[in-house]
């Protein structure tokens, strides 16, 4: 009897990049995987979490910007949307079975939807760091650690830290 493929459902903020998809490709080794994407639209972010997040890694554009300039829910849903695409594009290349969405800004009711639906193995959350949240464990990855009954990793984006 064959072996069912590991069942991964992937969390993420952006588009994955090459580093990204290499960490997550190689999670079950040469083993192909099924893996459910999903992309929040983040209609409602924090200002002053985005401005402490940019400084404290010594973005100073970037902390200007989260406080000058503001992103309108169909913008973020348009950004979601092309990060889903390119995300979907770049696991199917590495060899992995894939179907994704985009979801609410809070995308743990849908993280929670996925895992019960396809009966994930794990569950991968690949997010930038995030000062505010990733130290009081309010991070997407410390949540669900909390609410779900499977592992959740947690790669910080371009890096293969774990949060």
């Amino acid at each position: 009897m064959l072996a069912a493929m590991p069942t991964i459902i992937l969390l993420t903020e952006d588009a994955l990049r090459p580093s990204d998809v290499e960490n997550i490709a190689t999670l079950h080794g040469d083993e192909p995987l099924t893996i459910t994407v999903l992309v929040p639209a983040d209609t409602e972010r924090n200002v002053v979490t985005d401005f402490i997040d940019h400084l404290s890694l010594l973005e100073l554009k970037e902390a200007w910007e989260a406080i000058t300039e503001r992103e309108t829910e169909a913008e973020a849903r348009q950004e979601a949307g092309e990060a889903l695409e390119r995300t979907v594009s770049a696991l199917q290349a590495a060899g992995a079975t894939v179907t994704g969405s985009v979801v609410d800004d809070d995308p743990l009711p849908a993280l929670t939807q996925a895992v019960v639906n396809t009966d994930a193995d794990e569950v991968v959350v690949v997010t930038r760091p995030h000062a505010v949240e990733d130290t009081f464990h309010q991070d997407w990855a410390s949540r669900a650690r909390e609410k779900l009954g499977v592992p959740v990793l947690h790669f910080y984006t371009g890096t293969n830290l774990l949060g």
